[in-house]
């Protein structure tokens, strides 16, 4: 294969190098059982909490006082209340402590501080009181805070579907057990796993390859194209190298095995995805950043209130309950929902429309990017031929050359085959029965049609025939990069059909659209350029990568990306796995294989790239929900924090902690209200 190619076809200025790192960062992948492990346990605690919290409501004096009932009350309340709410601290309570010692540990509070400052100091002060210091107790807000933040986490992780089985799927593409050939030419079915260099495999027609080598007996076509984005099946023959993993098509083959475990070309691959994974750094989220100003400032608050009203002379029990209530009343329920809501929303919104969102952080960088690259085989084209063009060269009109070569071609498996028939019976053609259909290996085929010997055949063939084809038309259909196969009578020269990998009609739209939005459309393939000019001329692409070999693809996105830009990968084999986990934002297409799949941030359930459009546009929209929900939730502190500290005290207005909780929830409704508008 030539050098990567790589052009330039609409030459903008690359982007400037703007403020924003070229590779930002990408949450890491867990693995997926520990996720859901993770998501059953805080679901657990949720319903445990929720639970306890009903007799901690009841036997909390403010809520008696609201509800007017004071029926509840009997000696010794007060330590049930007490052991309750201890219980809720610990269990409810104790993912917030552990992410407050994580997040202290890191030098980097955030959400996790917040939380559990705000839930040991209230949980603190009130056992005191219990235990006889004067003062109110703040065990139910204490519960519901534990509650409505447990509520917002467990929704967060289950948006975030998280975890990678890339591997894993990447293993599945071997098969399990391989035919090794004996000396005596039998053969005998042995685990993959223990085959070695130089054993010699017998690979039946349709069967997987178990490993990397080369051919020693046999023909056939082996379709490569989840491993390498080949689009149409390769020869192979005698002396050929074929791949572990790849489909072998309609002949047997005896492969002797080169590379066996860690050498084989699927584990190169695997080892370049964990990489990609790994070499992602974790962009913050919105919400801890907020959270970060926040802990800051209402610690500062906090401290501020009891020093201020120690100052001016109010004894302890008094300036500890307003700093209690600035404690509590920053910590922000509404915060700690409304980021965790939007996700909730916008990741249901996303499944309606055939968006599949895996990693979030990479989702909401959608609405940043500056060049989205496709793959082409299967994901701007269809992976499968069609007819682009006939040149009737005789007296024969184009219908009759491709009707003669439909007839002799209907009896053969083979994709050029297919893709000729289907050209004829797209063009509404009868196609007429054939007597002795013969295969001419490697070359094409024959037949007797109509009583004429007709032969449809390579241009190999016509070399090794000496036959010439000196038509200008022909030349011209060749140089587009389209499979060309000629029609021949007896040995006189018909015609000449020009197949193309079919390019698809969605795939226009979404470029088209990518364009008006001011974005880059880019191509990489590893099919010839010939093929990928004409490919990226019918689109109207920006640039075009190709001859790109699989292990180039991440490289080739880097490169992209050392321009500046911020870079979606939209692919949908093996091959791109790794362009995928190094892409900013790697997207899986249809229903490509499990790998790309596990691969990828987002994953398109159809085969549509107009659908790329809808994640950028939703990506947006998202975003813009997350700022405005942010807003609110800090906005409310902004009030209630100073009139919790106690500002207006001297006109009498002081906030008890029951009422800031009260207005804490009035701000949660508003935030959850305007999650749900996403949908609008």
């Amino acid at each position: 294969m030539a050098d990567h190619m790589h052009h330039h076809i609409n030459p903008q200025p690359a982007a400037q190098q703007g403020g924003r790192p070229a590779h930002a960062a990408h949450a890491g992948h867990g693995g997926r059982d520990h996720h859901a492990m993770m998501v059953a346990e805080l679901r657990r605690r949720l319903w445990v909490s929720l639970l306890v919290t009903i007799p901690v409501l009841l036997l909390s004096p403010p809520v008696q006082q609201f509800l007017r009932v004071t029926a509840l009350r009997f000696s010794g309340d007060r330590w049930v209340l007490l052991a309750l709410s201890t219980f809720i601290y610990a269990y409810g309570g104790i993912p917030f402590l552990r992410g407050l010692v994580s997040e202290v540990r890191q030098r980097q509070p955030g959400m996790m501080t917040l939380i559990g400052i705000a839930i040991t100091v209230a949980f603190a002060y009130s056992a005191v009181v219990v235990f006889g210091l004067r003062g109110g107790q703040f065990f139910w807000e204490l519960a519901t805070l534990i509650d409505v933040m447990l509520l917002g986490h467990w929704i967060e992780m289950r948006s975030v579907m998280g975890a990678s089985r890339a591997l894993q799927e990447l293993g599945r593409l071997l098969p399990d057990t391989a035919h090794r050939l004996r000396d005596d030419g039998s053969s005998e079915d042995v685990p993959v796993s223990q085959l070695e260099t130089g054993d010699r495999v017998l690979v039946r027609p349709g069967e997987r390859i178990p490993a990397d080598g080369k051919v020693v007996a046999g023909h056939s076509a082996v379709n490569e194209s989840m491993l390498t984005g080949e689009s149409q099946p390769v020869e192979r023959a005698e002396g050929d190298e074929v791949i572990g993993g790849a489909i072998n098509g309609e002949g047997a083959l005896t492969v002797e095995v080169s590379k066996t475990g860690a050498d084989t070309y699927l584990s190169q691959v695997v080892k370049l995805v964990e990489e990609a994974q790994q070499s992602r750094s974790r962009s913050q989220n919105l919400a801890d950043r907020a959270a970060f100003w926040l802990t800051i400032v209402s610690l500062s608050a906090g401290a501020a209130t009891l020093v201020t009203w120690l100052l001016l002379g109010r004894d302890l029990a008094f300036s500890l309950e307003r700093t209690i209530t600035v404690m509590v009343i920053a910590c922000p329920h509404a915060l700690g929902l409304a980021i965790p809501l939007v996700v909730a929303v916008s990741t249901a919104l996303a499944a309606r429309s055939g968006l599949l969102i895996r990693d979030r952080n990479a989702f909401e960088r959608a609405r940043r990017l500056d060049a989205v690259v496709f793959d082409k085989t299967g994901t701007l084209t269809e992976g499968r031929f069609g007819v682009q063009g006939v040149v009737a060269l005789s007296s024969e009109s184009q219908d009759e050359v491709l009707r003669l070569a439909a007839a002799v071609e209907s009896n053969s498996e083979h994709p050029v085959a297919q893709g000729i028939v289907r050209g004829a019976r797209d063009r509404g053609l009868d196609i007429p029965r054939v007597e002795d259909f013969q295969a001419i290996t490697g070359r094409g085929a024959r037949a007797r049609v109509q009583g004429r010997e007709v032969k449809v055949v390579s241009p190999g063939y016509l070399r090794e025939q000496a036959i010439r084809m000196d038509d200008d038309a022909v030349g011209k259909i060749a140089g587009e990069g389209h499979t060309v196969v000629y029609v021949l009578d007896d040995d006189a020269p018909l015609g000449a059909i020009a197949l193309a990998d079919v390019i698809r009609q969605e795939s226009k739209e979404a470029i088209d659209g990518l364009r008006k939005m001011g974005k880059k459309a880019m191509m990489l393939t590893g099919d010839n350029a010939r093929v990928a000019r004409w490919v990226a001329r019918e689109l109207g692409l920006d640039e075009y990568f190709a001859e790109v070999l699989p292990e180039g693809k991440a490289a080739r996105i880097r490169d992209v990306q050392a321009r500046g830009l911020l870079v979606a990968m939209v692919g949908d084999g093996v091959n791109d796995a790794p362009a995928l986990a190094q892409a900013d934002v790697g997207v899986a297409i249809g229903a490509g294989t499990d790998v790309a799949i596990e691969t990828a941030d987002v994953i398109l359930v159809k085969n549509d790239a107009r659908n790329v459009l809808d994640m950028i546009g939703l990506s947006g929209a998202t975003w813009r929900k997350m700022v405005e929900n942010l807003v609110w939730a800090t906005g409310y502190n902004v009030v209630a924090i100073p009139l919790a500290a106690g500002v207006l005290a001297g006109a009498g207005v002081v906030l008890s902690p029951a009422v800031g909780a009260a207005l804490m929830s009035v701000s949660t409704i508003i935030v959850a209200v305007n999650a749900r508008l996403l949908r609008i």
